[in-house]
């Protein structure tokens, strides 16, 4: 067994909200295994408060939480990240960022539920379903046997769990 912690970046276009989920989902959800990161490629420079709300129930310290550029994790100083996942919806025409390098990558993709219109509540209950959404691919991708699997293997089954509906 491995004692590596793998560093994973999810990446959408304003960091707002849904790759701030998925990064502290998969802290909080990896048991130790798996550190989230999360950026944008035009961030927004806040992090959604419903988002804040949804994170609040994982344990995640929420001041950790800042809408920050993916410039960040390329500077020469940055953890160097074992997976990157975007999540942003491109069914709902979103640019995706791209990624260069090595990292084993994948798309989850998620509609935006910063976009969502209505009361607080309809607005919360978006929220709280693509929150739910991300828990369940988070869930499924912390409990991969990746100690055991080949690097083909894993990027195999990391697009596996984006393409299986939730």
């Amino acid at each position: 067994m491995t004692n590596k912690i793998y560093n994973v970046l999810f990446l959408c276009t304003g960091n707002s909200a849904r790759s701030i989920m998925a990064e502290a989902l998969i802290t909080s959800m990896g048991h130790g295994r798996f550190r989230g990161y999360s950026a944008g490629s035009h961030p927004g420079g806040v992090v959604n408060p419903y988002a804040i709300e949804q994170v609040q129930s994982t344990g995640y310290a929420v001041d950790n939480l800042r809408s920050k550029s993916w410039d960040e994790f390329a500077a020469p100083d940055a953890p160097q990240m074992d997976f990157i996942i975007t999540v942003c919806d491109n069914a709902a025409g979103e640019v995706c960022p791209f990624w260069p390098g090595h990292p084993m990558s994948a798309h989850w993709g998620f509609e935006d539920p910063a976009a969502a219109l209505g009361s607080d509540e309809e607005k919360r209950a978006v929220f709280h379903k693509v929150f739910r959404q991300i828990m369940a691919r988070v869930g499924l991708f912390v409990n991969l046997p990746l100690h055991t699997l080949e690097h083909a293997a894993i990027r195999h089954e990391i697009k596996q769990i984006g393409e299986r509906a939730v």
